[in-house]
């Protein structure tokens, strides 16, 4: 009994051979909940995607593999200066770059700071299994910034050993090259492996966005005879990237490849580099009670070069348009699981530590030479701090089974954020300050097992989302230091669900609704600062539908429907300039629709997927109209794309082969991917790939 969703690949269920045999497959269990429950029987919109079998796309990016989930808004900027755009039922949707307002995690790990700041870039999709996805209230679980949770989890080595060597190619010189080493424990008490490296680089569709990456990943799995399990993992990232900026709407509509600085004066680019390695643990002490713990450290740095005019780095509280920082991350987790103390229950406590220690600069973008500005280069130091963050959540989750077919899931958490910066810079003034936020999140579902294959859920969380440290850093009135005055959100989150697996198919129905307070919006994006505000009320209502079948043989079918109505619940007032009285944020009418999220969106996908032989798939994806700006005065149009894959795998001996070819916008659609919320120079718009392909080559060998 599996999760009813559209992304699920046909390896998960059961199918009948014929009228008079059932193969049946293990039951998996959700691991985003942790309530030790299938897929059917978890009372929360919670899918599992798991990996392609037969590598069918370049395998750099997660919009590869994470689609048509419902809700799930993923968008590929063509900028991997700034990440992909990723927002759950509207959470996140106001991200300038990175991801915001939702939780990421890999093998286990965080990839999510305590602030709620967080990226997709250290996500190995050449050593990718699964991921979960988790978008209803029981996210909340997982305390700051949790309005939506994604997990990834790599491979663990099985089998001899083995490995394996990749190439693929593509449109706009994209080159894609990967290695894997893997292989199984062969005695007790010793490690698996699977160590994967990958080398990706492009010329970018548009003008001044080519870049490169270098992603390595290494997890090592013992499984011990005392029964516990332990996994080591290590990770590595760097990135290159050059940045071409939003455009205007006559700009994309003139030339969607330009890029928004014809002359690139500024040289806008990005560098990025992170290492971090973490360890998990479980162990069952007996038959009732188990043990988990987990503990991480990393760290990332950052150069980025903005557009911004030199004159405007002229005012002495400008902190320059070059950003660099240092920043070292770790924290732990340790959890106890307790079965049957009390009959049908089922109890979690556990504690969950995280910090963050920055040093963050900024300088001029330019340099005077013979007394002319040479620009794209760092200059004077112009900002100089360190900022340090700390979480300590402790939260329980309890489950019983008061009646044969009725279930009540409850849990609390205490989520507090500390914040602390530290000003070095003191000759525009100190600008130092602190602040903590906290919040106690309680939830609660009750699911009712109508039938083996059908359940029925209603669901109530409490959710709460700090500002990040990027977000506090400019003021929306033009003072001088960190915004402390924004304050942090907190939500209502209601759900009501439906769940089937029967011979009709994979089935999931969701009615949902977010009320929340204080919500962190965009308050606009100008001479590279881009500055939030709260708004009092908003609200999100919708309704979500999938649907996955085995239609016939190695035939699968997967389809998705999302309906989401977002909008401000409450009118805001504009905000001045403190000094020159210049509108810095227009006001915010109640009933405007929230920018940065689509009402309708919709996804089908058919797949012919044999473990051999010849394989191929098609899919189609539709995005209503987005706006870009509170007003909903600038739209990034509709549109629906069509990618068509098609490859053969064989295996002969020690040897596998696999090859492919695919092409993605099909008919060719100009459409925008991205929108930059409420960009001040109307550069709402990142335009999104026309037609472009992809063909590749893995060779694997065994020992």
């Amino acid at each position: 009994m599996l999760l009813l969703s559209l992304c699920v690949t046909q390896q998960l269920y059961a199918q009948e051979a014929d009228d008079h045999n059932v193969a049946q497959l293990p039951t998996i269990k959700v691991e985003a909940t942790h309530t030790d429950t299938s897929y059917l029987q978890t009372p929360a919109s919670v899918f599992r995607v798991d990996a392609p079998q037969q590598q069918n796309s370049l395998g750099v990016n997660l919009t590869e593999v994470l689609q048509g989930v419902p809700s799930v808004q993923l968008n590929n900027r063509e900028n991997y200066a700034q990440d992909l755009q990723l927002s759950m039922r509207g959470f996140g949707a106001r991200s300038t770059f990175g991801v915001r307002g939702i939780r990421l995690y890999v093998d286990g790990i965080p990839a999510t700071m305590p602030d709620g700041q967080g990226q997709t870039s250290n996500i190995d999709l050449h050593s990718l299994d699964h991921l979960e996805v988790l978008t209803g209230p029981f996210s909340s679980l997982y305390g700051n910034s949790s309005g939506g949770v994604v997990m990834a989890t790599t491979k663990e080595g099985k089998g001899p050993d083995s490995i394996t060597m990749g190439y693929a190619g593509g449109s706009d010189q994209r080159s894609s090259s990967s290695l894997i080493l893997q292989g199984g424990a062969k005695h007790d008490n010793e490690p698996s492996y699977v160590v994967s490296s990958s080398y990706f680089d492009t010329n970018g569709y548009r003008d001044h966005s080519a870049a490169d990456k270098v992603l390595n990943n290494a997890k090592l799995t013992w499984n011990l005879t005392d029964g516990s399990k332990i996994n080591w993992v290590t990770n590595y990232v760097k990135i290159h990237a050059q940045d071409p900026q939003g455009l205007s709407y006559q700009q994309w509509q003139q030339n969607p490849k330009q890029m928004n600085d014809a002359q690139n004066i500024y040289n806008v680019r990005k560098d990025i580099q992170q290492t971090q390695t973490g360890i998990t643990w479980s162990k069952p002490i007996n038959d009732h009670n188990e043990l988990y713990a987990m503990a991480y450290v990393g760290n990332r740095q950052v150069t980025q070069y903005q557009s911004i005019p030199n004159t405007a780095q002229l005012n002495k509280n400008h902190a320059g348009g070059v950003i660099d920082f240092s920043r070292n991350y770790y924290g732990a987790d340790f959890r106890w699981t307790g079965k049957e103390l009390l009959p049908n229950t089922t109890v979690n406590v556990g504690l969950a530590l995280d910090a963050m220690d920055e040093d963050r600069k900024g300088y001029e973008n330019f340099t005077m030479v013979s007394g002319k500005p040479s620009y794209g280069v760092k200059g004077n130091l112009r900002r100089d701090e360190d900022n340090t963050l700390w979480n300590a959540d402790p939260y329980m989750q309890a489950s019983w089974q008061f009646l044969p077919t009725w279930r009540l899931d409850t849990g609390v958490r205490y989520s507090n954020v500390h914040y602390k910066s530290k000003d070095h810079f003191l000759s525009n003034g100190d600008d130092s300050g602190k602040t903590e936020y906290s919040k106690t999140l309680p939830s609660a579902a009750l699911s009712w097992q109508i039938q083996p294959d059908l359940l029925a859920y209603i669901s109530y969380t409490k959710g709460f989302e700090t500002p990040t440290f990027t977000e506090m850093a400019y003021r929306t009135d033009g003072g001088t230091g960190f915004n402390f005055d924004l304050r942090p959100s907190s939500s209502d989150n209601y759900e009501l669900g439906l769940k089937s697996n029967n011979v009709l198919g994979n089935f999931t129905l969701a009615l949902f609704q977010s009320k929340t307070q204080n919500d962190i919006v965009s308050a606009g994006s100008s001479n590279g600062r881009s500055t939030f505000r709260n708004a009092d009320k908003t609200l999100r209502e919708g309704v979500e539908v999938s649907w996955n079948k085995k239609l016939w043989k190695d035939l699968t079918a997967q389809a998705s429907y999302s309906y989401l109505d977002a909008k401000f619940d409450s009118n805001t007032s504009a905000i001045y300039d403190q000094k020159t009285g210049k509108l810095v944020a227009n006001a915010i009418n109640k009933d405007a629709y929230i920018p940065g999220i689509a009402k309708n969106q919709a996804y089908l996908g058919l797949g012919w997927k044999p473990e051999q032989g010849l394989y191929g798939g098609v899919d189609v994806h539709y995005m209503d109209k987005i706006f870009a700006d509170d007003q909903n005065t600038s739209i990034a149009p509709s549109y629906t794309t069509t990618a068509l894959n098609v490859g053969y795998s064989w295996k002969m001996k020690d040897w596998a082969f696999n090859t492919y070819a695919r092409v993605d916008n099909l008919f060719d659609k100009k459409y925008i991917g991205s929108v930059i919320v409420n960009d001040s120079n109307g550069r709402y718009f990142e335009p999104a790939e026309g037609r472009n392909w992809s063909a590749g080559l893995s060779i694997t060998k065994q020992f």
